[in-house]
């Protein structure tokens, strides 16, 4: 088990190590210049060289790479340049939001995709079956930001039951937090949900075949028992690898989301620093989800050997 993990940890730290250098490479390649955005268009090149060597942005790619390399390992983020504050403080204050707010899509997504997944199985070619899958069809098709629009339709201004936007703050209680985050949460959960219900769907089917779920029935356990305890857990893997992929879609999709219900997250603060031209933000805020979704691969790998131990062997 060792070596298995060892392995997935020298895969993560050059997946890493891979990623920092396309988001460094691609952001410096990127027309325009901070200082001359910070300096207004009416400054004069005297000022805006100043301000490109206040900001080290004359200094050899190479050295700017390292620098922002080796405050990434100490943990210093270097300063925004437009809000004139420690990035890591910006992130930290912003990941508050984002950071529930995608663990909330995925415990959505999961419940309806498993429930949804093992139903239409067991009921396979049933008019349950049928329907279920008929409404994933229908989530897929819906875009996040449609269905938000019209979440905020229902829910805040004909019922008015939620918030149609801001965020109540962790300051005021939990559950305020936790009301201002469920239709962001729900418009971001929908369309993952239907996706993965498919898929689990298609896994469960293909379990249900094997010889080992006529033995268990044989030996007296319920049709339930069956499905939760023993198909759900074999039908695991390919479910796994996509719930990993989209917690990378949450994250992502919380950019739109948090834009449309105004609310003060990562992905409005990626939005607010590219418009201000703010690369060092923008950069640090873009490797940060990359390691995110880096990190969740290899938890995935691991629950992988933890849930089938034949990949842990084939993989020594």
């Amino acid at each position: 088990m060792s070596v298995f993990i060892l392995r997935r940890l020298l895969t993560l730290l050059a997946t890493l190590v891979g990623a920092s250098l396309i988001i460094f490479l691609v952001l410096d390649a990127l027309p325009g210049n901070a200082a001359e955005m910070l300096m207004g268009a009416d400054s004069s090149p005297e000022a805006v060289r100043a301000m490109t060597v206040k900001l080290g942005l004359d200094q050899p790619l190479a050295v700017r790479y390292l620098h922002w390399i080796g405050g990434l390992l100490v943990g210093d983020l270097g300063n925004s340049y437009s809000y004139g504050t420690p990035v890591a403080d910006l992130i930290a204050e912003r990941l508050a939001l984002t950071i529930p707010l995608a663990v909330m899509a995925m415990l959505l997504t999961v419940v309806l995709a498993l429930t949804a997944g093992v139903y239409t199985a067991a009921n396979h070619n049933k008019i349950g079956d049928v329907g279920v899958m008929a409404a994933t069809q229908f989530g897929i098709a819906i875009p996040n930001f449609w269905f938000a629009i019209l979440l905020i339709l229902l829910f805040s201004v004909k019922l008015q039951w939620l918030s149609a936007g801001g965020f109540a703050g962790w300051g005021e209680g939990i559950l305020p937090g936790i009301r201002s985050l469920l239709l962001p949460a729900i418009s971001l959960a929908v369309v993952q949900a239907a996706i993965l219900a498919r898929v689990t769907r298609s896994a469960v089917l293909e379990v249900l075949r094997e010889d080992f779920v006529r033995t268990a029935r044989a030996k007296g356990l319920t049709r339930r028992q069956v499905l939760w305890g023993h198909v759900l857990r074999n039908a695991m893997i390919p479910v796994m690898t996509l719930m990993g992929l989209q917690f990378a879609n949450l994250l992502a999709g919380a950019i739109v989301i948090e834009s449309v219900f105004y609310l003060p997250g990562l992905g409005r603060l990626i939005f607010q620093s590219i418009s201000n031209r703010d690369l060092i933000v923008v950069r640090n805020c873009v490797m940060l989800l990359a390691a995110m979704v880096v990190i969740v691969n290899f938890v995935v790998d691991v629950l992988y050997a933890a849930i089938d131990p034949r990949i842990k062997a084939s993989d020594l």
